[in-house]
């Protein structure tokens, strides 16, 4: 469960970093983007990347507990 957390922070991370439309322009991004701009929801999902992959390397290897 771990590595797939991990996997779903790189995919954020990625869409932030590389400014993917399709990632900004998702129905679900939206609102995100309505409120904090698209730079700040690029940096949300930014961070919110980042988080998810520590997170989930430190799961996948047994250092947090799932």
């Amino acid at each position: 469960m771990g590595w797939a957390i991990a996997a779903a922070g790189v995919f954020s991370a990625a869409g932030a970093a590389l400014d993917w439309d399709w990632f900004m322009n998702h129905r679900k991004a939206q609102g995100l983007v309505r409120l904090m701009g698209r730079g700040g929801a690029r940096a949300f999902y930014g961070l919110l990347g980042l988080t998810l992959v520590v997170v989930g390397v430190l799961m996948g290897l047994g250092i947090i507990e799932e």
